[in-house]
């Protein structure tokens, strides 16, 4: 495959998340041009998934863009937006464009196919669950109590690792011979949420609990956090729906890629121990 990053210029739609700001580090290290796109906007691109007019701007002039939908692309309205996103991209000229998308989520391919339709170079990235959602999201908390709560019962989840999924991202965007390919990427083993706590609790050097709940309490727990009713009970009823074990596989996804293994949890459990992420010498949780 060839590399193609001379003089190209990226958006990255959400510049600031857990896979955006990785690859933006990645191809700014690379000597690629970065747009980093936030809904703040400051001295980035502003762009703000609910706001369309900031959506050419960003755009323009841009060669490639790396699109992660915010909520998430099974989420209500999201296939109407990729549409119209992918058909601006069009009208400027983005002729590569890198979804990230859920494995094993029916509503992302609905997605996936609106995106296709703009007619631009689309690589589609199916990620597994992030092992950074215990160390950057809202587990991370349950993680600095000692008790995760969630809707996943006995269930088994090939974690991946973000920085994996950022280097395929990033050789993606920057080499030829992905188009109309989806890559599927997982961890290179199944854990449970039990086997997860056990490994946060040793990387940690404190007990960590999993606490398994139903959807309908996952949804009060996070009504409690300030999300609101609807959107707590479409995420607790998404979860529950990735986590029936029909995902409970690995994938080669990230070695076909970057022709390497990819990054187990404890290797993430421990770093994420070293960077303080749950003692507060780390990154604040987002």
């Amino acid at each position: 495959m060839t590399e193609n990053k001379k003089r190209q210029t990226v958006l990255v739609t959400s510049g600031t998340g857990k896979t955006g700001r990785r690859v933006v580090e990645r191809l700014t290290a690379l000597g690629v041009t970065v747009r980093a796109g936030s809904r703040k906007g400051g001295g980035e691109a502003r762009f703000d998934w609910e706001d369309e007019s900031t959506w050419g701007p960003a755009l323009r002039g841009a060669d490639a863009a790396y699109v992660a939908y915010y909520p998430d692309l099974a989420a209500p309205g999201a296939v109407e937006a990729v549409r119209a996103f992918g058909r601006i991209a069009s009208e400027n000229g983005v002729r590569r464009l890198v979804l990230l998308s859920g494995r094993g989520e029916p509503e992302a391919v609905a997605a996936e196919e609106a995106l296709r339709a703009s007619g631009g170079e689309l690589t589609v990235v199916r990620a597994a669950f992030f092992a950074q959602n215990f160390s950057e999201g809202v587990m991370a908390e349950g993680v600095v109590a000692g008790e995760v709560a969630f809707p996943a019962g006995e269930t088994a989840e090939p974690w991946v690792h973000t920085d994996d999924l950022a280097d395929v991202v990033v050789t993606v965007l920057t080499q030829d011979g992905h188009a109309g390919v989806v890559h599927e990427l997982t961890g290179p083993r199944l854990l449970t949420f039990a086997e997860v706590a056990a490994e946060l609790s040793k990387a940690a050097g404190r007990e960590v609990r999993y606490v398994p709940v139903s959807g309908p309490q996952y949804a009060g727990l996070l009504q409690r956090y300030g999300m609101p009713a609807p959107e707590a009970e479409w995420l607790a009823g998404l979860f529950t729906a990735l986590l029936d074990g029909h995902n409970a596989s690995v994938t080669d996804g990230v070695e076909r890629v970057l022709g390497r293994a990819p990054r187990d949890f404890t290797d993430f459990a421990r770093e994420a121990a070293r960077a303080g992420a749950w003692d507060g010498r780390g990154a604040p949780v987002a």
